[in-house]
């Protein structure tokens, strides 16, 4: 079994059921998948060959999903590129993950002509759709009128995927996965969630991201559903598609789902149909889980808590049933895998106490590509670790609390920033906010809150000061409030942390 196949079948097996909608494009899944050999016979006749790495730097498109099974039925590997990357960084991944070809949008032509410009491993850059520069091609010169499955053998154990990591604290990494790890996903997911044919999904988180590509994409295709597609998240437009089209799983970050509750008239949308909804990449402040559940009208939530390494089907789940007696807990380990929470030893904390934590399953990535000291730090005696720091509770039920580099040591105390932000969330005037550690003579860390107001609002800091007072211990109070217009996050919607220490610490050296 492989990827693309799941694709063929379908065709075969349900050709005239509607498989994608974008905008006004609708296609079948034998148009799809009539759409897809085009361009993988195109490929072949470009001298692509098994094993190459195609990379593709779209945005939430048709013909972003085209590209990707056309990637996976001449058995190339797929990898996408976060397009919110600046030059440097797209730089950086094509050269490391020695990608021969680049697919992209037009609008980034330019972008990915200066990226390229000393790279020599590529030799075909092929631009979607608008601008196409010197040496580099459009997508319709490279179809073909060829609608039969390429004569390509691809095995369950050929590589697939090598997905980047979110870079939160620097440079990102590729994690390499192949067809049978990515199916394991696959499987997972629509176990866990009870995906089914007749599902009806809306792609509003990014697609390159692994989350929104191997949990919903692939594991939508995989079972013939119907997927409709937004390229850009607009909240008002995303409450439409859900009653337009009868969307009954939906999928979103905790941003995003913050963003939906502030839609005036969100109360005037239908969505009675979505009968499962998954969160998950960055924390869910409780205080807006509740809400969503309200606004949604369903206690069908899932809490899917993994990381790009894990594929990120392999962590933990907080099933709906759940939510009643652990709001706020990550869940206990999905399907196929064994996770704990260990200490600097190894060793297997006891409930309540803090340690790292550890992933096993057939889901997680083979290895870093081209990184193998990275990869002998992050997967030890066959388990892979995350980085994340969490606690475990007397039912076996994992909360994360912290990622170990973002941790707060202050006066020798360690403060946990989900904690503090936990309870920042639920102070009705705050629209989002984000706890970090910065320098101090005396302490050594300060804890400092940079809050986001909700639309009109304005607060006096020491009101709010006194309010974390109430809710929190002396030594865990942020010192400090920062207003900004947003909260800097990559596109998978995890906070960028390392940018606003650096952004805040060259402010306050400017000033000085």
């Amino acid at each position: 079994m492989d990827i693309g196949l799941s694709l063929s079948r379908n065709a075969r097996r349900i050709p005239e059921k509607t498989a994608i909608i974008f905008g006004e494009e609708t296609y079948s899944y034998k148009q799809f998948n009539n759409k897809v050999n085009k361009l993988a016979h195109g490929l072949l006749e470009q001298g692509v060959e098994k094993g190459d790495k195609i990379a593709f730097m779209m945005k939430n498109s048709a013909e972003f999903m085209i590209v990707y099974y056309a990637i996976m039925k001449v058995g190339a590997i797929a990898v996408p590129v976060n397009f919110r990357l600046t030059m440097n960084e797209v730089s950086y991944i094509l050269d490391n993950c020695d990608a021969s070809v680049v697919f992209f949008d037009g609008d980034y032509a330019s972008l990915i002509q200066e990226a390229t410009a000393e790279n020599e491993k590529i030799n075909l850059k092929v631009a979607v759709d608008g601008n196409v520069l010197n040496g580099q091609l459009a997508y319709e010169e490279i179809l073909t009128g060829i609608i039969e499955n390429p004569d390509i053998v691809v095995d369950e154990s050929d590589d697939a995927e090598i997905l980047y990591t979110s870079g939160t604290t620097g440079y990102p990494k590729g994690a390499l996965f192949d067809h049978h790890r990515v199916l394991h996903v696959v499987f997972n997911t629509a176990m866990n969630m009870k995906i089914n044919p007749g599902d009806n999904l809306l792609h509003v988180a990014p697609m390159f991201h692994s989350a929104q590509l191997n949990l919903f994409v692939v594991s939508g295709t995989y079972l013939g559903c119907t997927q409709v597609i937004h390229q850009n998240f607009e909240p008002a437009k995303v409450l439409e598609a859900i009653e337009k089209h009868k969307i009954s799983i939906f999928f979103s970050v905790p941003t995003m789902y913050n963003f939906l509750l502030q839609v005036p008239n969100k109360e005037e949308f239908d969505l009675s149909s979505v009968t499962r909804c998954g969160y998950g990449a960055a924390p869910m402040p409780i205080a807006v889980l509740e809400k969503t559940i309200e606004l949604f009208g369903t206690e069908q939530f899932y809490n899917m808590c993994g990381q790009t390494e894990g594929g990120p089907g392999a962590g933990i789940f907080l099933l709906p049933e759940e939510h009643k007696e652990k709001m706020g807990a990550g869940g206990k380990a999905s399907l196929n895998t064994e996770v704990r929470v260990v200490d600097d030893h190894g060793k297997d904390v006891v409930p309540g106490q803090v340690g790292e934590f550890i992933i096993q399953s057939e889901m997680v990535m083979k290895m870093y590509y081209n990184d193998p000291e990275e990869t002998a730090n992050t997967l030890r005696d066959g388990w892979l670790y995350t980085g994340d720091l969490a606690t475990i509770d007397e039912d076996g039920y994992i909360t994360l609390v912290d990622r170990k580099k973002d941790m707060i040591i202050s006066g020798g105390e360690n403060v946990y920033s989900t904690e503090v932000e936990q309870v920042l969330y639920k102070y009705p005037k705050l629209l989002e906010c984000a706890v970090i550690g910065l320098p101090d003579e005396t302490w050594g860390e300060k804890v400092v809150a940079v809050i986001v107001l909700k639309k009109g609002e304005t607060v006096d800091h020491e009101d709010l000061k006194a309010y974390c007072k109430k809710n929190l211990a002396g030594y865990k109070v942020p010192v400090e409030f920062i207003e900004e217009e947003e909260i800097p996050r990559n596109a998978s919607g995890k906070v960028l942390k390392y940018r606003m220490r650096e952004a805040i610490t060259a402010g306050e050296n400017n000033d000085s």
